[in-house]
């Protein structure tokens, strides 16, 4: 597990943007919603890399005890997510690029599977179109979060066309790492379109169910982030471990 190498009197970051778990549905236990509430911070980077956190603060934020925070929280250092040194603090993990590659191997293989079996299924494919006008308009709109919502959604799609819906949640819970990343690449991206563009094409190719070009611009689509990790990690040295 990667450790910070922030100093110990470095005060906690603000917890910003965090919601109350007791305001989400109770479908889950409350240690539970903590650790997904925290997950999705980090994941989005509303948690940035590095920062130190307050239990306190945290707590106070969630509006949750100090007893389902701290199951959470050891939940989250199991992921990688969280650096706890004990009594001392305890910080959002660096971003490790060993696990990035990581998980974009295990995405770029199932998926391209999972795209196979779809051109084989020869299902319908009209909810993707309506998932790239949601794109569209993201892009139109600037929409950064909104953009993010709608590439997992198209991915997923996919997997649900090939018979495997199951997975994505599978590769979700692997890419976490990877998100980050892409989390912090997104805003080029949106204004780039380059990504959307690709989806264009992917669809294209799953409507003509050419296997072969579609499981290859996939596995080329899965690549593009780590083409861009070296960038990123010069322009947020800070960000990631070394």
């Amino acid at each position: 597990m990667p450790s910070t190498s922030l100093s110990a009197g470095v005060p906690p970051s603000p917890a910003v943007g965090l919601r109350r778990v007791d305001r989400i549905p109770a479908r889950q236990r409350i240690s539970d919603r903590v650790h997904d509430e925290l997950a999705s911070a980090i994941r989005d980077l509303r948690l940035e890399p590095g920062a130190l956190l307050s239990e306190t603060e945290l707590s106070v934020q969630l509006g949750v005890s100090r007893t389902p925070l701290r199951e959470a929280i050891f939940r989250l250092v199991d992921q990688g997510l969280l650096s706890v040194v004990s009594q001392v603090r305890t910080s959002v993990a660096l971003i490790d690029l060993a696990e990035v590659r990581e998980a974009c191997f295990i995405r770029r293989t199932l998926e391209t599977a999972a795209f196979r079996e779809a051109c084989e299924s020869g299902g319908d494919i009209g909810e993707l179109r309506r998932i790239l006008l949601r794109q569209e308009q993201a892009v139109a709109d600037r929409d950064v979060d909104a953009f993010f919502v709608s590439d997992e959604d198209l991915h997923q799609e996919i997997f649900r066309l090939g018979g495997y819906p199951g997975v994505w949640n599978v590769i979700r819970r692997s890419k976490l790492q990877l998100d980050r990343l892409r989390r912090l690449t997104y805003s080029e991206t949106v204004i780039s379109r380059d990504v959307i563009d690709e989806h264009i094409r992917i669809v294209d190719l799953l409507e003509n169910r050419d296997v072969e070009a579609g499981m290859h611009l996939i596995a080329e689509h899965s690549r593009h982030v780590l083409d861009q990790a070296a960038r990123v990690q010069s322009e947020h040295p800070g960000y990631f471990t070394s």
